[in-house]
């Protein structure tokens, strides 16, 4: 058993973020000893998913609602969101990428003057009607 400020010290947070954790229901409350709070591995293990699913994008809602979840099934079908939400991110960004790579080779004196240019950005418009 350890306390908080072990706990936080060995992901690098602030105690108060272990606290809210707490509080929005994310990290189960420590056993209180002599009125402070211990941990124990398996609230290491927790700190450790809520860490790797905010890396993954989830908000600490959807973690909520994960750890919350009655079983494997509905895990996955959050856990399926947030991957497609990622494809999504990724495929924007790849775009973001071709714009940026042909402005950083682009032979125009000004990118934004280039046909090719030009002709990027109208194959990434959102199309109307």
């Amino acid at each position: 058993m350890f306390g908080i400020d072990e706990l936080a010290g060995r992901f690098g947070l602030a105690t108060h973020v272990l606290r809210h954790w707490e509080d929005q229901g994310l990290l189960t409350p420590a056993a209180r000893v002599g009125g402070q709070r211990r941990y124990d591995e398996s609230h290491v293990a927790r700190v450790v998913m809520i860490q790797r699913a905010k890396a993954a994008g989830l908000s600490l809602e959807q973690i909520r609602r994960m750890f919350e979840a009655p079983g494997g099934p509905e895990r996955r079908r959050i856990l399926a969101e947030q991957d497609a939400a990622l494809d999504e991110q990724i495929r924007e960004a790849h775009e973001s990428k071709r714009l940026i790579e042909h402005a950083l080779t682009c032979d125009q004196p000004d990118f934004t003057e280039c046909p090719a240019f030009h002709q990027l950005i109208s194959a990434l418009s959102p199309r109307t009607g």
